[in-house]
C-alpha cells in the first residue's frame, strides 16, 4: 500500500474522525470490497454497504476475523480497529434496527481503500504489505489475532523479552494511558503527559495464550515497585497491563491474586486500552539492534513463594 496521507495517519494512528459526510465511500455501491487503507487486509464487502444517513460509510457485517471490537476510551462506544495492523476505523453500533442484521460499522473513509469487483482483493493484502513499524515477527500472518497492552518499565528490555516468544507475531514500542495526544519520547520521559513506556504485542492464540503473556511478562520485571523499574524512576516506568476486552481484564486479575498469594506486595494497575502511539523510530528493537536495553532478567515468580 501508498505511504499514509498526513489526514489518513491522523485517523487510522491516531485515532481522529473525518468529518461527516466528507469521506470518498460514502455513497459508494459499486460492488467490490473495501480494504484497510494501512495494510491491506480486506475488511468489509460492498454488498455489507448500507445507507445509515449518517454521514460515514457504514457495513452491518464485516469478513470473519477481519475487524477487532475495543472498549473506547470514552467509556461508552466500541471502536473498531483493523485486526491485522490495530489501525483505527471507526465504531460499531447494535440495536439500530437499519438492517436484519442490527448492526452498524461506522468506518472513516479515510480508513480504507476501495477494490473494485472483477479485480482481485486479496492482491495488496497484508501478507503482501510491509510489517508495521516495529514489527518483530511474521505480523502479516492472518493468525495472528491476538493484542495485548502492557508496561513494565524501559519498553526496549519489555518488547525484546516479549517479542521473543514462540507465538508472538510483533513487538512495538510506544506510549499509552496518558493524556497527551501523539507524544514524543522527550515529552514522556517529563513525566507529565500520563503515558507509560509500554508495548504492543500482537499474537497467535492457537500457539499462545494471553494468560501465557502475562505470566511470563510478571517474570521478566518487577510487579511489586510503584512507578519505577529499576534505576529508571517516574510515573513512565509504571507497570500496568492495558486490557482489550473483560477477559483479558479477569485473566491479569487472577494472575495478581495468584501473585499476592505468593507474597508479593504487586503494584500493577489494570486499565482498559486506551490509543498507543508507537514509539520514534530508533527505539523500535533497539535491544537486538545494539545488543543494549536487554535488562529485563526472568524471575520465576509463580513458581516459589517471595522472600520475607
Amino acid at each position: 500500500m501508498p505511504p499514509l496521507s498526513p489526514q489518513e495517519a491522523a485517523v487510522l494512528l491516531h485515532k481522529a474522525t473525518e468529518p461527516p459526510f466528507s469521506g470518498a465511500y460514502v455513497h459508494t455501491q459499486t460492488p467490490g470490497a473495501y480494504l484497510c487503507r494501512q495494510c491491506g487486509t480486506p475488511l468489509f464487502r460492498a454488498e455489507d454497504k448500507f445507507d445509515s444517513g449518517s454521514g460515514w460509510p457504514s457495513f452491518d457485517d464485516a469478513l470473519p476475523q477481519a475487524v477487532r471490537r475495543l472498549p473506547d476510551p470514552d467509556g461508552r462506544r466500541t471502536e473498531i480497529v483493523c485486526a491485522h495492523c490495530g489501525g483505527h476505523l471507526g465504531h460499531v453500533f447494535e440495536g439500530e434496527g437499519f438492517t436484519p442484521k442490527n448492526t452498524r460499522h461506522c468506518v472513516n473513509s479515510l480508513s480504507l481503500h476501495f477494490v473494485p469487483a472483477g479485480k482481485d482483493p486479496a492482491a495488496p493484502t497484508a501478507k503482501a504489505a510491509a510489517p508495521q513499524p516495529g514489527a518483530t515477527g511474521p505480523d502479516a500472518d492472518a493468525a495472528c489475532t491476538g493484542l495485548a497492552l502492557l508496561a513494565g518499565g524501559c519498553f526496549w528490555g519489555v518488547e525484546d523479552a516479549l517479542g521473543r516468544l514462540p507465538g508472538v507475531c510483533s513487538a512495538q514500542s510506544g506510549y499509552t494511558g496518558g493524556h497527551t495526544p501523539d507524544p514524543t519520547y522527550e515529552e514522556v520521559c517529563t513525566g507529565l503527559t500520563g503515558h507509560a513506556e509500554a508495548v504492543r504485542l500482537t499474537f497467535d492464540p492457537a500457539r499462545i495464550s494471553y494468560e501465557q503473556i502475562l505470566r511470563r511478562f510478571f517474570e521478566i520485571h518487577d510487579p511489586t515497585q510503584l512507578d519505577r523499574q529499576g534505576p529508571d524512576v517516574g510515573e513512565q516506568y509504571r507497570s500496568a497491563v492495558f486490557y482489550v476486552d473483560e477477559d483479558q481484564k479477569n485473566t491479569a486479575l487472577r494472575l495478581l491474586d495468584a501473585l499476592r498469594g505468593l507474597g508479593y506486595a504487586v503494584v500493577t494497575q489494570v486499565l482498559p486500552a486506551g490509543p498507543f502511539y508507537p514509539a520514534e523510530a530508533y527505539h523500535q528493537h533497539f535491544a537486538r539492534r545494539t545488543g543494549r536495553g536487554a535488562c529485563h532478567l526472568s524471575v520465576p515468580r509463580f513458581s516459589r513463594r517471595a522472600e520475607d
